[in-house]
């Protein structure tokens, strides 16, 4: 990461949906001296392109690096153009029509983060009838421009610059830019009448203490209240990052006062698309596909599956998914079909379903927000048609406990209570499954707008509770299937019971052909 800065990236960051990236603009085979890079942008809704930054000057050389950092926001579902454009520096002038004009070369910012390796090579044109060279461009995620740290120095033997007292010092942190100018991050509190201060632990992004370079140097100064100079010290967040050490006590006058770290905490800043996202390839995820074992939506699929299954004729059932980016144009949806056919999206037995899952992760971006409401209407409206106990419905909701239409998916499930269906949940991973258990309702009947549902369809439970310390997944998974499913035959027999429904005559007993018919008295 710190080498990319030195060996001439420029960061386009991203804030929002994407983490930081970082760019590269080496252009090659251009004949110049002494070049630099102007970058333009365009607004949503106008074809106006707007200067969004230019690069440092690189003298004598015809495949300049630029080192210049910009920091842009990326958005994966906009197009984002972007113009590169090139000069040969012929004045001080900041007026780029003073200066000659070398090549340019457009594309979007999509393009540079979907390349093989963030990586993008595209030939310079502009100018009729010349081969203008080529730039690159490229893009590297910089996960550290999200974290903070949290930082707390003290002061040894501090020079005295009160004549009658002692001095009132603090800190000034300063940050070294690229151009080799200081900007200020942080100014402590200031302790008085001491020459040994203890100062407040305080709270900084990476981003403004060293812009994303770990080895990028920024000096520290210390004063006194009425900002007499005491001394200062250069260090880099590499350095501090050993903590309390020998390494991290800096001498401010030479063999007589010092600054010692005495804390250094890194925290990570979480966004809103953390909560949102998920990625199946990190072994972190819960959907995470180890070639050794089922991950837990697997599991509990199985564990479930595998006993309501005996209870279907024809063993065929529609398997949808809800919170995800869809192929080819990246659309959210909340309700589609895991084996890919909207129009049939049935599969054949458990084993099915297992593989139209597995398949899915394959194709689809996992995507917030996550709602219910959706998938229960989707089960509803097949139960609608059916009233007559012929057929019930189970609908089987695997989650993580994150929900974003809470009271849409009350509203579907008091609608739903009515029907001929049962709800169960099983919530996976570590979370919080509050909304979870007021969907349950055993201990609140369900309720929405004033009404309440009919009766309880919902039953939830947290795979956490049945995970076998001792590996015995065979034994936890039994345990599962046995309490979800517990719930099941009295709610199938309050719907029926509530319609008046009777179990159809049942057919008279199988006798072989040439054997008399017996009679029971």
């Amino acid at each position: 990461m710190n080498s990319l800065s030195s060996c001439g990236f420029l960061n386009m960051a991203t804030i929002g949906d994407f983490d930081p990236l970082n760019a590269t603009i080496p252009a090659t085979k251009v004949e110049i001296t002494v070049s630099f890079c102007v970058l333009y942008t365009q607004g949503i809704g106008n074809k106006e392109w707007r200067e969004f930054g230019r690069t440092e000057v690189i003298d004598n050389t015809l495949n300049p690096d630029f080192v210049r950092k910009f920091i842009l926001d990326y958005f994966f579902e906009e197009r984002q153009n972007l113009k590169f454009d090139l000069y040969d520096v012929d004045s001080k002038s900041t007026n780029l029509s003073k200066h000659d004009f070398l090549g340019q070369a457009c594309c979007t910012l999509g393009e540079v983060v979907g390349s093989l390796g963030g990586r993008m090579e595209k030939a310079l044109g502009g100018i009729p009838g010349k081969k203008c060279g080529t730039i690159v461009v490229k893009a590297e995620e910089l996960s550290n421009c999200r974290e903070s740290v949290m930082m707390q120095f003290c002061g040894n033997k501090l020079d005295k610059k009160d004549f009658f007292g002692k001095s009132d010092p603090f800190l000034v942190f300063y940050r070294s830019n690229e151009d080799g100018t200081f900007t200020i991050c942080h100014k402590t509190e200031v302790v008085k009448n001491t020459l040994n201060p203890v100062w407040q632990a305080f709270k900084i992004s990476v981003r403004a203490l060293c812009n994303g370079d770990y080895d990028r140097y920024g000096v520290f100064c210390t004063g006194r209240g009425s900002h007499d100079f005491i001394g200062e010290f250069s260090t880099s967040y590499r350095e501090l990052s050993r903590g309390q050490s020998q390494f991290n006590v800096y001498e401010v006058i030479l063999f007589s006062s010092f600054v010692t770290l005495l804390s250094f905490l890194v925290d990570t800043e979480v966004t809103f698309l953390d909560f949102i996202k998920g990625n199946p390839a990190q072994p972190t995820s819960l959907h995470y596909m180890n070639p050794y074992q089922l991950n837990t939506y697997a599991m509990a699929l199985k564990a479930v599956g595998d006993i309501i299954q005996d209870y279907d004729s024809d063993k065929m059932f529609p398997a949808l998914g809800f919170g995800a980016k869809l192929p080819p144009d990246g659309r959210i949806s909340h309700e589609f079909a895991l084996n890919g056919n909207p129009q049939n999206p049935y599969c054949n037995g458990i084993d099915g379903v297992m593989e139209a899952y597995y398949q899915s992760l394959k194709s689809v971006q996992l995507y917030g927000p996550t709602n219910f409401s959706p998938v229960i209407n989707h089960v509803a409206r097949y139960a609608a048609s059916v009233k007559d106990g012929s057929q019930y419905f189970i609908l089987l909701i695997i989650t993580d406990g994150v929900i974003s239409d809470m009271a849409q998916t009350k509203e579907s499930i008091v609608n739903a209570a009515s029907l001929p269906m049962s709800i169960i949940i099983v919530g996976v991973g570590p979370a919080e499954f509050d909304a979870m258990i007021e969907l349950d309702g055993d201990e609140v009947r369900i309720s929405s707008r004033g009404r309440y549902a009919e009766r309880d369809i919902v039953q939830f439970v947290p795979f956490r509770d049945y995970i076998d310390r001792t590996g015995n997944h065979i034994l936890s998974l039994a345990r599962l299937a046995k309490d979800v499913l517990a719930e099941i035959p009295d709610q199938f027999l309050s719907y029926m019971r509530t319609r008046g429904i009777k179990p159809s005559p049942a057919p008279p007993p199988y006798t072989p052909p040439g054997h008399p018919l017996q009679t029971q008295i």
